[in-house]
């Protein structure tokens, strides 16, 4: 893999300044090459001293900011948007400014809220804010102020479009704002704990029943008595406990919707086992946003080179639908054809796991057509009021 692609090509279609796009490369390659986003391990992979490329990553975030860029990978054909947070440990990390303790009270680390849109059994990010207890405190504000921040810059975009989310974002004060901002949502329903109540429209207690191998509709509910909302939920073979998702689009779109959501925990799990995001270091949480940015940024040209990559060798990914053996999932089977090979496996693995082989000139036309993609990602039709 090493050299196969060259980020400045890609970088140069989303930042305006030329020299701020062909360091954005140099830096993304190193990225790739050390698959980690300690700075060190970074410069090491670049040409020179290291310490000089050690300062010359840092005067680079100082100078640029890639938040901003990040906004132009979103897809505005899109069917719909992903909202989710994963946790980053730190357990070392006792003096950093941002870094607080995670969910189970004890683990040093802090949270990152990416927003990205569904791409081939991945999702491409298009915009992300951190935060952790310790942030919460010294800002005074809440986890939730901090979702409703995220989601700030992206409503103008939405449109139509609903926001999917997973079961953290299950609250009434959520819903309550994305109505006043007229944004459409999907949200699997969290019963874990205190579960809500619903009410019906003659205001009567709601009880959420369903046996295994069922679906269950139940439209114009009151949420906690405050929003109203249409809730379904199903209860497939093999599975322990039943899936309820609340929405504010019909109810069986509202499901399909949720199914269709791209597996973004795959994505997090690309970018921490095959990227080394979780080797972040950065002291200050600015620099540490953006040098994630940067990540997300080479993570989706790597995932595009890959899918053109796996295309080329395997040919197209299989559907949902189609039924692949156990045996013909496991990389290296003797029983494995050729045409199912890696077919589950994301583009960014195959080209960073795999051992594969190809000429210069095939390897010209997997980053032509990886190129194009970009290129139809981040060049959006101009609008017009005419």
């Amino acid at each position: 893999m090493d050299k196969f692609i060259n980020n400045h090509e890609f970088m140069d279609e989303v930042f305006d300044n030329r020299r701020d796009a062909k360091q954005a490369g140099e830096i993304g390659d190193a990225i790739l090459a050390a698959r980690s986003l300690r700075l060190t391990d970074v410069a090491v992979e670049m040409e020179g001293e290291m310490e000089a490329c050690y300062k010359r990553i840092q005067r680079f975030l100082k100078a640029v900011d890639p938040r901003t860029v990040l906004w132009r990978l979103y897809q505005e054909d899109a069917e719909f948007v992903i909202g989710d947070p994963t946790e980053i440990e730190r357990p070392q990390a006792w003096k950093t400014e941002y870094v607080g303790t995670l969910k189970d009270g004890k683990t040093k680390g802090f949270w990152a809220m990416v927003l990205a849109t569904p791409y081939r059994g991945r999702a491409i990010p298009c915009g992300l804010i951190t935060y952790s207890s310790k942030t919460i405190a010294q800002n005074a504000d809440s986890r939730n102020q901090n979702h409703f921040r995220a989601f700030e810059g992206l409503k103008d975009l939405l449109g139509e479009r609903p926001l999917v989310l997973d079961r953290e974002f299950s609250y009434l004060e959520l819903m309550c704002n994305m109505l006043a901002e007229q944004i459409n949502w999907v949200i699997r329903l969290n019963l874990r704990a205190n579960p809500p109540k619903f009410y019906d429209e003659e205001g009567k207690t709601m009880a959420l029943t369903i046996s295994p191998g069922e679906t269950v509709i139940h439209n114009h509910l009151w949420y906690m008595g405050k929003v109203q909302v249409n809730l379904i939920g199903t209860w497939g073979r093999g599975f322990t406990e039943p899936m309820w998702v609340i929405t504010n689009l019909e109810a069986n779109r509202g499901l399909q919707i949720y199914f269709a959501r791209m597996k973004i925990d795959e994505t997090f799990r690309d970018l921490k086992s095959l990227l080394g995001m979780t080797k972040l270091m950065n002291k200050q949480q600015i620099y540490m946003e953006k040098m994630l940015a940067l990540l997300l940024l080479t993570f989706t040209i790597g995932l595009l080179v890959g899918e053109e990559l796996r295309d080329f060798l395997y040919g197209e990914p299989i559907s949902p639908q189609e039924q692949v053996s156990g045996k013909e999932r496991i990389p290296g089977s003797p029983a494995l054809k050729k045409s199912m090979k890696w077919k589950r496996y994301s583009g960014l693995f195959v080209l960073l796991k795999q051992k594969w082989s190809v000429s210069s000139d095939q390897r010209s036309l997997v980053l032509h057509a990886a190129l194009s993609s970009f290129l139809a990602l981040v060049q959006h039709p101009v609008r017009t009021f005419v």
